[in-house]
């Protein structure tokens, strides 16, 4: 019972920052009559980016519940450490999903202004995990995570970790 509401809070959670992050995207589409608009065809690429990006972050979101007994919210983050699933391969997965998500609506869209949003969005999230998250994960962590960020890179997906006794 314990994980299920721990599942509708972060499906709670999540739904939140969708809507949240649509609204300033969809906000932006007046500017494409300056930034200029997208061709007819980026409309499937688009689909199956905000489909892929989904996906992964639903992934990293099932970790969080699962594992982590938490959800991806910073004020109701996972208790314990999770280094499966996707954060076998990339730090954080989670922020690439909706990376890809917010790409792929810019080009589902046809919409340029959505994909300038993009950047200083990606700039955000790498701020916020550089001077919030890792700095909270090391303290309430400590060896565990040291270990982890030596094996697993940030950004660029690699090798999965194969050391899963972290600790």
């Amino acid at each position: 019972m314990r994980t299920l509401l721990v599942g509708l809070r972060a499906l709670t959670f999540m739904s939140g920052f969708v809507f949240f992050w649509g609204w300033i995207a969809l906000g932006l589409r007046p500017m494409d009559r300056l930034v200029g608009g997208l061709p007819q065809w980026t409309e499937v690429p688009g689909a199956a980016l905000m489909a892929v990006g989904g996906s992964l972050a639903l992934w990293c979101a099932g970790a969080f519940v699962a594992l982590g007994r938490g959800t991806p919210a910073p004020f109701d983050a996972p208790r314990q450490f999770v280094a499966a699933g996707p954060y076998r391969y990339v730090r954080n997965p989670m922020y690439l999903g909706g990376f890809a998500v917010l790409i792929g609506f810019g080009l589902y869209l046809h919409s340029g202004a959505i994909l300038v949003l993009a950047p200083p969005w990606f700039l955000a999230a790498h701020l916020f995990v550089v001077g919030y998250e890792e700095p909270t994960l090391r303290e309430k962590f400590g060896d565990t995570y040291e270990k982890y960020c030596k094996a697993v890179a940030r950004w660029r997906p690699g090798s999965p970790l194969q050391d899963r006794r972290l600790g």
